[in-house]
């Protein structure tokens, strides 16, 4: 473990070697793409790295996506907080973020990261696999960076998130382009548009956009739509 606290490009190696345990992979119903692993707590490192700014443009995802004081966001996979905190400073006053995650380890630390940064506004969730564990009806906005790929029951989770969407919600996903083979990421931690919204359609959604300005990511925009019959 004491190679995850490196730098460097070996350094990166060796904290996704950590983060990312092997298992079998399992394969999407639909598109059969591979449902890659999830990240570890040993990947928190990753998740608050410098480079990050560069690499994903956060500050101008979340301007494309539009977050305004008063939203109630779901941050669902959301690590150490990295976007949950920027969400929280931008919804208030007024606004919530729950942020959601399956790892005790990394909700531990998010809610270390907000308070030294004195954010009082994010609600962390415990989540399950195949359940946010969010009230119904309550969201302006789901957000999920570099995390639909990683869902390990990623229909049931779309319907559960559908379920906690206002009627004018939106779901976005930020997903590393696999259109493009210089993004330097493994090819299943990468998603296509098509891949995306053939799956996230099929669960009752519609894609509304896609932004395509971030260095490394799609931003692709839902709004609860008719389930389409199988």
């Amino acid at each position: 473990m004491q190679g995850c606290r490196l730098r460097g490009a070996l350094a990166w190696l060796l904290v996704l070697g950590c983060a990312w345990p092997a298992r079998a992979q399992e394969r999407h119903p639909v598109t059969q793409r591979e449902i890659a692993g999830v990240m570890g707590f040993g990947g928190a490192p990753w998740l608050e790295r410098s480079e990050r700014e560069q690499e994903e443009a956060p500050a101008k995802a979340l301007d494309a996506i539009g977050i305004t004081p008063g939203m109630v966001i779901a941050d669902i996979g959301s690590g150490t907080g990295y976007f949950s905190r920027r969400m929280a400073k931008r919804a208030a006053p007024g606004g919530k973020v729950y942020a959601v995650d399956i790892q005790p380890r990394m909700l531990e630390a998010l809610r270390r990261n907000a308070e030294r940064e004195q954010i009082t506004n994010i609600e962390t969730v415990l989540g399950k696999e195949d359940d946010p564990l969010l009230p119904a009806g309550a969201l302006d906005l789901v957000l999920m960076v570099d995390v639909y790929h990683e869902l390990a029951h990623p229909q049931v989770m779309l319907r559960k998130l559908r379920t906690a969407l206002k009627p004018d919600g939106r779901m976005v996903l930020l997903e590393y382009r696999k259109e493009d083979p210089d993004v330097p990421i493994k090819l299943d931690h990468k998603m296509t548009v098509q891949e995306a919204k053939v799956e996230v359609e099929a669960e009752g959604f519609q894609l509304q956009k896609v932004i395509s300005t971030l260095p490394r990511q799609h931003i692709l925009v839902f709004v609860p739509g008719a389930r389409k019959v199988q």
